[in-house]
């Protein structure tokens, strides 16, 4: 019985240190992940915007080039130039995905897209990240919808060609494009 007492007090203990020490970590480096953070999403409107800067820089040219406007829990970046760019974040095929969308100044035009995180499938829906995937949008229209259609079928001005072999991620990722493109249109007619 002395034992199983010993043992029960010897993990609590060890659990509680653990714990703390975890805890402590966690406080200590909160804010640099939240800077991080940060800096990813910056860095990810700036290269959906196609704003070139050095990377020490990013915190010059972004507020030199970007005004941020925060609308009932919407965020949404313009240029003096009237692009714009906004986040995006839903479920894919097997787990979240976010990013960075970029409209022309028409808010029409697709000018560019970021992945800023992803957990799709390696090699397979994974490639939505890959800059040659991202790159089938530039030029797109979002009007009347953005549409992804089996690879090398895109041919009026709002298809892209979707990734073979991942049907299921090109669609999680069609579907999230077009709400987040519908809500923000709906966000910019409240204005």
């Amino acid at each position: 019985m002395k034992e199983k007492i010993k043992i029960v007090f010897f993990v609590f203990c060890l659990g509680s240190v653990c714990g703390g020490f975890l805890s402590g970590i966690n406080a200590y480096t909160r804010e640099r992940i939240l800077r991080n953070q940060e800096l990813k999403i910056k860095t990810a409107v700036l290269n959906a915007l196609e704003i070139d800067y050095p990377p020490e820089k990013i915190e010059e040219v972004f507020s030199k080039n970007i005004e941020k406007i925060e609308n009932k829990g919407r965020v949404i970046y313009r240029t003096a130039k009237r692009e714009v760019a906004i986040l995006f974040s839903g479920p894919g095929l097997w787990g979240n995905i976010s990013g960075v969308l970029a409209l022309k100044p028409d808010l029409e035009t697709i000018q560019g897209i970021q992945i800023i995180s992803q957990e799709e499938t390696p090699g397979l829906g994974g490639r939505i990240a890959e800059k040659s995937f991202l790159e089938r949008f530039v030029n797109k229209k979002t009007i009347p919808r953005l549409l992804l259609v089996p690879e090398g079928k895109a041919k009026r001005e709002n298809e892209v060609d979707a990734i073979t072999g991942a049907t299921m991620t090109s669609r999680a990722f069609e579907e999230l494009l077009n709400k987040s493109i519908a809500d923000f249109r709906l966000l910019l007619k409240k204005e």
